[in-house]
C-alpha cells in the first residue's frame, strides 16, 4: 500500500512539473484528482516552506560569519574572503527567494482548500454536522493565520538583513584595503542584532509550522 501511494505521489509530481506557474490553479485540482487531498498538499506545502525556512536561517549565519571572519582578515587575505563573503550574499539571496515562493506556494492551496470547505457547507443535510464542520473551517482558518502570520514576519526580517549586506559587498569590491575593512566594525553589532531578531522570527515560523503540521496531522 505504502509502495503505491509513493508511486501515485511520483506520478503526480511529474504532472504538476509540466504546468507552469500561471496554472497553479490547475495544477491543485488536477493533484486532488490524482487522490492528493487539498488539505495533504497544505500539511506537504507547509513542510517544504519550513525546511527552507531552516536552511535560509543557517544561511544567513553563515553569511554572519564570513562578514566577522573579512573583519578580522589581513592584507593579503581580502581579495578572497571578500569572494566568500559575495558568495555567501548570493546565497542568503537565493535562500530568502526560495522562502518567499514557498509562503506564495502554501497562500494558493490555502486558499483553494478554504474555499472549497466553505462552498460545502451549503451541501449538508445534518445541521449538527454542518456546524461541526463550520467550526472546524473557523478553527483551522483561525490556526493558519498564526502560521502564515509568523511566515511572513519572518520574512519581512530578511530584506533589511539582505540590504545591509549588499551595501558591504557593494562598498568592499572596489576599496579592498584596510581602511574599509576597518570600516566595517562599526557594522558589526548591527548586523548581528538584525541576524539574532531574524533568527528569533525564523525559529518561532518554524515552531509554528510544526505545531500546523501537527494539528492538521489529527
Amino acid at each position: 500500500m505504502a509502495a503505491m501511494k509513493t508511486i501515485l505521489m511520483s506520478a503526480v509530481m511529474v504532472l504538476l512539473a509540466l504546468c507552469t506557474a500561471s496554472c497553479a490553479g490547475t495544477r491543485i485540482e488536477l493533484a486532488e484528482r490524482m487522490g492528493y487531498a487539498k488539505r495533504e498538499q497544505l500539511v506537504d506545502r507547509v513542510q517544504d516552506a519550513r525546511d527552507e525556512q531552516e536552511k535560509a536561517k543557517e544561511q544567513f549565519a553563515s553569511a554572519l560569519d564570513e562578514f566577522l571572519a573579512l573583519t578580522g582578515a589581513d592584507g593579503g587575505d581580502l581579495e578572497k574572503v571578500y569572494r566568500r563573503l559575495n558568495r555567501e550574499f548570493e546565497r542568503a539571496e537565493n535562500r530568502a527567494d526560495a522562502v518567499g515562493k514557498k509562503i506564495q506556494s502554501i497562500e494558493r492551496v490555502a486558499g483553494a482548500l478554504f474555499e472549497e470547505w466553505e462552498n460545502e457547507l451549503g451541501e449538508y443535510q445534518n445541521a449538527e454536522l454542518q456546524r461541526a464542520s463550520e467550526k472546524q473551517l473557523d478553527d483551522t482558518r483561525d490556526r493558519y493565520g498564526d502560521l502564515l502570520a509568523a511566515m511572513k514576519r519572518a520574512e519581512s526580517k530578511m530584506a533589511p538583513v539582505l540590504a545591509a549586506f549588499n551595501d558591504q559587498v557593494l562598498f568592499l569590491k572596489h576599496n579592498l584595503n584596510a581602511r574599509a575593512i576597518a570600516s566595517l566594525d562599526q557594522s558589526v553589532a548591527s548586523l548581528e542584532r538584525e541576524i539574532a531578531v531574524l533568527i528569533q522570527e525564523m525559529e518561532a515560523s518554524i515552531a509554528e509550522a510544526n505545531a500546523f503540521i501537527e494539528e492538521m496531522g489529527q
